[in-house]
């Protein structure tokens, strides 16, 4: 059995960022990664994947040099090496191809059990994120058998999608960016769309992640937001690198756009009727987003906002799944995090991690990577950072108590 003080599960942005800071106070520790470092932005993202922010706003603590190109959006799989640099620049105790199957509690801390033995940590910071498996809706399992199903995480390009009819559930970033593709690529594409959130990339000349740094939005705390399981439980952007991807260009392309996916009877999908009312409370709360730039900047000019959504005025109700008529579908429907290989009830009645923004009532248990742990920005780059550094000063405060006890 190997001994060290701190062990991270997840070698990704936040277990590097985390590790980084670990380092800097002198805490030894190591970072178990199931597969090569970056390994989801590797094996989980379609060949085309862009990252959904700047260059710059994912600089991760501490990297030394400039940005060759700021402005730009790096692919999945540059950023994967990106991550891969950092770690040996910054000397990361990285044990690669690393599978932990079992967490439990120890007589003076975590008894972490993995594919390279045993080890034995005074604290364990789970770093592994919240997007480890797809979240695929019960309805799935009454879709007629010849009907192919494909995640985000196995999508790979349009080659790959058999039928030129493809049906695309849930209308956020992952889904919009995969129809928009699909559809460019020759297949007829129909998007089922359910509640999600719609931002212009750019807005008075200025990516809209600028804005959103620049009026404070992402820093607001997880204390301060009023309905903090909500927040948590919104959906990521209508967003891709560099130009729109909202439901009027994709209609502007052929994409056509109906309600949610309601459910699945005798072969066929059945739609919603409350579309219209889907796209009015996403176009909402993007013009109170952008009204919240127009005052930081003391302006009014609605010329620059972008136009509402428009929705068919019958938009279709039911569709047949069949290799004749819709072949294939992609459930771009989300993710969850996946702790199952955590052997402590730290759990409420649905599943959800007990803690505070990172923090769980056992001492010297965390968690970092989860959407707005401790702000709004968690789910970035950036924020996942922040958060490590919160995290580790804690994390080394409960170390020094416990030894001086």
């Amino acid at each position: 059995m190997q001994k060290t003080t701190v062990a991270i599960v997840g070698g990704g942005q936040a277990g590097l960022s985390m590790s980084r800071a670990l380092s800097a106070m002198s805490v030894d520790h190591v970072v178990l990664e199931r597969g090569e470092i970056g390994n989801a932005w590797r094996t989980q993202r379609w060949d085309s994947l862009r990252m959904l922010t700047p260059n710059w706003a994912n600089q991760l603590p501490g990297v030394r040099g400039g940005l060759a190109d700021p402005d730009g959006y790096m692919r999945a799989s540059e950023f994967a090496k990106t991550l891969a640099d950092y770690a040996m620049q910054h000397c990361a105790p990285v044990i690669p191809h690393c599978d932990v199957g079992r967490v439990t509690r120890a007589p003076n801390g975590y008894l972490v059990e993995t594919s390279h033995g045993a080890f034995l940590s005074d604290a364990l910071v789970m770093a592994t994120g919240a997007a480890s498996v797809p979240s695929i809706p019960g309805l799935a399992s009454a879709l007629p058998t010849q009907i192919t199903q494909v995640t985000p995480d196995r999508y790979r390009n349009p080659d790959e999608v058999p039928g030129r009819h493809v049906l695309v559930v849930g209308a956020s970033a992952s889904g919009v960016q995969i129809a928009r593709e699909l559809q460019l690529a020759g297949t007829q594409v129909t998007l089922s769309v359910g509640n999600h959130l719609r931002l212009p990339r750019r807005y008075r000349g200025k990516d809209i992640e600028f804005w959103l740094n620049e009026i404070g939005l992402l820093d607001e705390r997880a204390e301060d937001i009023t309905d903090l399981p909500r927040a948590r439980r919104l959906p990521s952007p209508q967003l891709m690198s560099g130009e729109d991807v909202d439901l009027n260009s994709l209609q502007e392309i052929g994409v056509e756009v109906v309600g949610r996916l309601s459910d699945v009877r005798d072969g066929a999908a059945l739609f919603s009727g409350g579309l219209s009312a889907l796209t009015a409370s996403a176009d909402l709360k993007m013009y109170r987003t952008l009204d919240l730039v127009d005052a930081h900047l003391g302006r009014s000019d609605p010329a620059d906002k972008p136009s509402p959504t428009q929705v068919p005025v019958t938009p279709r109700l039911s569709m047949q799944l069949s290799p004749g008529a819709v072949s294939t579908i992609v459930w771009a429907t989300g993710f969850k995090p996946d702790f199952s290989w955590l052997k402590i009830d730290l759990t409420d009645r649905r599943g959800r991690l007990i803690h505070d923004r990172g923090v769980f009532p056992l001492p010297g248990l965390f968690v970092l990577g989860l959407p707005i742990l401790r702000r709004r920005r968690s789910h970035h780059i950036s924020g996942a950072a922040c958060d490590a550094q919160e995290i580790a000063w804690i994390l080394r405060s409960q170390l020094e108590a416990s030894r001086a006890a």
